[in-house]
C-alpha cells in the first residue's frame, strides 16, 4: 500500500530534504555545465530564491525564465518556489512575437532572459547581472508555503490556437512524480534523461521534481538530434529517457546506437504508432512505454506499466490517481469501450484517491480564473476500457465532417504512417461546396517522392470509403512544436500555398 502522505508530505522548498537527509552528495542534476550534487543544487537554488527576492519577487509574483536546457535554469525554478512565486517558462525557440505574446499572458515581474530572448524590456534580467546577483547571496525571510497555492503556468501547446496559460498549484506539480517513483518502484538509481525544452513546465515536472523525489539525478540534456540524443544516453548512463514518436522513428532505425543504459524509453507528444513500438524493439530491445498526457492534468495521465506489457492503438493504463471516462455531448458517462470525449476527475477508490485536484485555473488579465466545477474536458475523443487501458481516437475540434459522417483525423493518420516511406503525417479538411469537408493529407517522408496511388491502396484497405483522403500533398517538414507535435493551425494555407507554388506534386 502507498503511503500518500508520506509522498505528499512537504512542499517544492522542502522536495530535496529526503535526499540531502539520505546523500547529500549523490548528484542530483547533469547538465552540460556540469554535475551538481544535491548540496550543490540546494546551495543554487537558496541563492536563487534569494536573487529573486532582491529584485522585489514576493509570494505570488510571477517569475518567467527564457534559458536554455542547463544547471542555471533547474537552480532559478527551485529558487523561485523558495519565495512562493509562480514560475512560467518562455521556449527559446519561439518567435519574438510568439514569446512577447506569452509574456504578456503572465506579466512576469522578473524575466530571467538567455540569449534567445528577444523582446528584452526593463524586468529582463541577462545572464551576466543574474550571476551577479547570485554572488551577493541575499537572504530570504522564513516563508509559510502551502500545496495548494499556485506554483506555475503550463502554456497550453496552441498547435490549433492561441495557448492559454493554466496555472497549477504545488500539489499538482509534485503529484506526477509521487506517483510515478511510487508506483514503478524508482530510487537513488534513477538517472532521467529529457531533451524536451525545460520551460515546458510538464518537463520541470517530470524531471528535477520526480528524481528528488527518488533520490535520483535528472539528466537535464541539451541535443535532440539523433546523434546528440545518444550520445547523452550512453555517456551519462540515463536509465529512463522521455521523447517523441519522430525521435524513436529515428533511433529505431540505427541498432549500432548503444542505448544499453535504458531500462525504459517513453514516448509522447503526439501519436506513437504500434509499428514504431516493434521497430524500436527490435532495435534495441525495449518496447516504448507510450503516454497520454494533458496540460490541464498537469503531464501524464496514461502510461504503459512498466516492462514490456502494452494494448495495441492504446496510450497506456490510466495513472492511478485520475478518474478517467468518455462522455457525450450531453455530459453523460458512456461505459467502457465506447467513444466519446475523454473527461478527467479524481480518483475515487484506491490509495491515492482524492489527492489531484484540478488546475486552479486560466490566467486572465492578471487574475486566475477558476475553471467550471465538475469533470475537466480534454477535448480529446477516445475510449477507456475495464483495465483502464486508454486508447485516443482524435482531438474533438479537429473532426472533420464530410456529407455528415466524421471522420477523426488521427485514426487515417496511424494507417497513413505505417508506410515505410512516411515520416510524418498530417490529415486535415479543405472545404468543399457539395460535402462540407473534404479529407486530405500531407506527408513529410524519408526519401523520395511518394507513390500516392499505394497510399490511397492502403488507406481503402484498413478505412471506411469515405475516410480515404481525396487530396494528397507532400511538403519536405512538417512544422512541429518544441513537444514535437504537429502545427496544426494554418495547416491548410500553409499546404495551400505550397501547392500552388508548384514546389511538389499533389
Amino acid at each position: 500500500m502507498v503511503d500518500r502522505t508520506r509522498a505528499l508530505s512537504g512542499t517544492i522548498d522542502t522536495v530535496l530534504d529526503a535526499a540531502l537527509a539520505a546523500h547529500p552528495d549523490a548528484p542530483a542534476i547533469d547538465a552540460a555545465s556540469g554535475v551538481w550534487s544535491y548540496a550543490e543544487l540546494d546551495d543554487h537554488a537558496r541563492r536563487a530564491a534569494g536573487a529573486l527576492w532582491s529584485l522585489g519577487v514576493r509570494p505570488g509574483d510571477r517569475v518567467a525564465a527564457c534559458l536554455p536546457n542547463d544547471l542555471d535554469i533547474v537552480a532559478a525554478f527551485h529558487g523561485a518556489q523558495r519565495v512562493g512565486a509562480i514560475w512560467a517558462g518562455i521556449g527559446e525557440a519561439l518567435s519574438e512575437p510568439e514569446q512577447k505574446h506569452l509574456h504578456d499572458i503572465c506579466a512576469p515581474t522578473v524575466v530571467l532572459a538567455g540569449s534567445q530572448y528577444k523582446p528584452g524590456g526593463q524586468r529582463s534580467i541577462d545572464p551576466e547581472r543574474w550571476a551577479q546577483l547570485l554572488g551577493n547571496d541575499h537572504e530570504v525571510p522564513e516563508l509559510t508555503h502551502d500545496l495548494d497555492q499556485p506554483a506555475g503556468i503550463a502554456f497550453t501547446s496552441g498547435t490549433s490556437g492561441t495557448p492559454k496559460a493554466v496555472v497549477h498549484s504545488q500539489r499538482n506539480l509534485l503529484l506526477p512524480g509521487a506517483v510515478l517513483v511510487a508506483t514503478r518502484g524508482w530510487g537513488p538509481e534513477l538517472r532521467k534523461g529529457d531533451s524536451f525544452p525545460l520551460t515546458i513546465l510538464n518537463l520541470m515536472v517530470l524531471s528535477t521534481l520526480l528524481t528528488a523525489q527518488a533520490g535520483g539525478c535528472a539528466v537535464v540534456m541539451d541535443r535532440r538530434d539523433l546523434e546528440g540524443v545518444a550520445e547523452w544516453i550512453s555517456s551519462r548512463r540515463v536509465t529512463v529517457w522521455n521523447g517523441a514518436p519522430a525521435q524513436l522513428y529515428d533511433l529505431a532505425a540505427r541498432p549500432d546506437l548503444d542505448l544499453g543504459s535504458l531500462r525504459e524509453v517513453w514516448s509522447g507528444g503526439s501519436d506513437t504508432p504500434d509499428a514504431l513500438r516493434k521497430a524500436f524493439a527490435e532495435a534495441h530491445g525495449l518496447v516504448p512505454r507510450v503516454t497520454y498526457g494533458l496540460t490541464e492534468a498537469p503531464t501524464v495521465v496514461s502510461i504503459d506499466p512498466a516492462g514490456a506489457q502494452w494494448q495495441p492503438g492504446t496510450s497506456g493504463q490510466v495513472l492511478p490517481q485520475y478518474d478517467v471516462g468518455a462522455y457525450d455531448d450531453e455530459g453523460r458517462r458512456l461505459p467502457p469501450g465506447v467513444p466519446g470525449e475523454l473527461r478527467l476527475s479524481a480518483a475515487t477508490t484506491g490509495p491515492w484517491a482524492g489527492a489531484w485536484t484540478p488546475m486552479l485555473g486560466y490566467l486572465e488579465a492578471g487574475t486566475i480564473q477558476a475553471p467550471e466545477p465538475g469533470t475537466i474536458p480534454t477535448g480529446d475523443i477516445g475510449t477507456v476500457d475495464d483495465d483502464g487501458w486508454l486508447t485516443v481516437v482524435d482531438r474533438k475540434k479537429l473532426v472533420i465532417i464530410r456529407g455528415g459522417a466524421n471522420v477523426y483525423p488521427l485514426e487515417v493518420e496511424r494507417v497513413i504512417a505505417t508506410h515505410p516511406d512516411i515520416a510524418k503525417v498530417a490529415v486535415y479538411p479543405v472545404p468543399d461546396d457539395r460535402l462540407g469537408q473534404r479529407v486530405a493529407a500531407v506527408v513529410e517522408t524519408s526519401g523520395a517522392q511518394p507513390d500516392f496511388d499505394a497510399l490511397t491502396e492502403l488507406c481503402r484497405s484498413e478505412l471506411s470509403p469515405y475516410k480515404v483522403p481525396e487530396i494528397w500533398t507532400r511538403i519536405d517538414c512538417l512544422p512541429v512544436n518544441a513537444m514535437g507535435k504537429i502545427q496544426r493551425a494554418g495547416l491548410y494555407e500553409l499546404v495551400d500555398a505550397h501547392r500552388r507554388s508548384g514546389r511538389d506534386d499533389t
